[in-house]
């Protein structure tokens, strides 16, 4: 069978009409089908091995923000895994129509942000207020680690989401020291190796502004570029997420990259979570690891800049 009648039959349509197909970025294809009652879906597609694992952390996280109800994200409604047969797999969703990149909701996207950033720190309240309350439980689970239940992948590459007490620890071993790893691996570049060693020395000086002030576990998106939200007339969506419980200023790192975000969303998020000491400091370590994963996509510039950055925050 047709991995396009597989798809069908899941959805129990009569309909499965291709409107537009050639959608999508540098890793994955899109397509946008009508369904019966003039419904659409979109279905991203990807011909990998491992395709399959990536569509199942991206379900995952669209699911795990929108229970939140803080910020719109598409429905996911299934994956269909085909690479037993060498066919990829497949990720159908909620099709988002007349949807537009970030712009007049700039200011509500960094309300919503910060909302779904202090989501799990509210649920830690809510389950200290029912601790007298026998019997009463709460809705959802405060999250007291920082990790994930599943695998994301940011880009096309895994990330090792085992849970960890600390972020700073999780942050250095989780993120950096695997990316380094596989530069290492693929790229056999000696001198990452050296800034390495000095920077692992390094990170805790970066949160001793806040040390005082314990990190706790948000939801992030995980992937907030400008290409990863967008608008329609009702208010802001953000998408492909690759999600994890982290500190929450890690967020706003691969935001300050490429741009698409201006003042009115950053404005809107301080107003609802306070900027601390030394935030811009921890900005240029938290995009280190976008650059280095940059670096393990697309090679090229991305090495200097990993490595001028390395520089940089080892001193």
């Amino acid at each position: 069978m047709a991995i396009e009648d597989e798809i069908k039959d899941k959805l129990e349509t009569k309909i499965f009409r291709k409107l537009t197909s050639g959608l999508g970025g540098c890793i994955n294809t899109g397509t946008v089908y009508e369904i019966d009652d003039g419904a659409k879906v979109y279905v991203k597609s990807n011909q990998a091995p491992d395709s399959g694992l990536m569509f199942e952390g991206e379900m995952f996280s669209l699911e795990s923000i929108e229970k939140t109800k803080t910020i719109r994200v598409p429905k996911p409604k299934f994956t269909m895994d085909f690479t037993n047969r060498d066919e990829g797999a497949v990720l159908c969703m909620e099709y988002i129509d007349k949807m537009v990149g970030l712009s007049k909701y700039q200011d509500k996207c960094g309300e919503e942000l910060a909302q779904l950033h202090i989501d799990n720190i509210n649920l830690e309240k809510v389950e200290k207020k029912l601790e007298n309350w026998v019997g009463k439980e709460p809705e959802r689970q405060y999250v007291d680690k920082f990790g994930f239940d599943a695998v994301t992948c940011c880009g096309k590459i895994p990330l090792v989401n085992e849970w960890v007490d600390d972020w700073i620890g999780f942050y250095a071993r989780n993120r950096l020291d695997v990316q380094i790893r596989m530069v290492q691996s693929d790229y056999g570049n000696r001198e990452i190796g050296e800034y390495w060693s000095a920077l692992q020395l390094k990170i805790p000086k970066f949160f001793k502004q806040i040390s005082e002030i314990p990190i706790k576990p948000s939801l992030l998106h995980g992937d907030l570029w400008g290409g990863n939200a967008g608008e329609t007339e009702e208010g802001p969506i953000i998408f492909d997420p690759a999600s994890f419980y982290g500190h929450h200023e890690f967020e706003l790192s691969i935001a300050g990259m490429f741009g698409g975000f201006r003042h009115q969303f950053y404005t809107s998020y301080f107003r609802t979570i306070k900027k601390y000491p030394g935030f811009d400091d921890r900005q240029q370590l938290y995009q280190l690891f976008h650059y280095l994963n940059h670096w393990n996509h697309f090679g090229g510039r991305y090495a200097q800049q990993s490595l001028n950055l390395m520089k940089q925050l080892s001193k």
